[in-house]
């Protein structure tokens, strides 16, 4: 497990959801800090790589456990 600064909980959350949560947490995460997102979606999978393609930061770990998926997002 990553350590990190902020948590967003998107559990049971549909798409686009999960995804807009986690893009407006990182506006406010400052740089080098590490946001931890769960989710339920598995689109959210996708959904977060794509957003991470048009960003600057960088998925440092990536996890699905039970269901829930953890993403660990390292802030520009």
């Amino acid at each position: 497990m990553t350590d990190f600064q902020v948590e967003v909980d998107a559990r049971n959350l549909s798409c686009p959801m999960p995804v807009m949560k986690a893009k407006k947490a990182l506006k406010g995460v400052a740089s080098g800090d590490v946001l931890h997102v769960i989710a339920t979606d598995p689109a959210s999978v996708q959904d977060l790589e794509i957003l991470l393609e048009s960003l600057d930061d960088e998925l440092l770990e990536q996890t699905e456990s039970g269901g829930e998926f953890h993403f660990y997002i390292k802030k520009a």
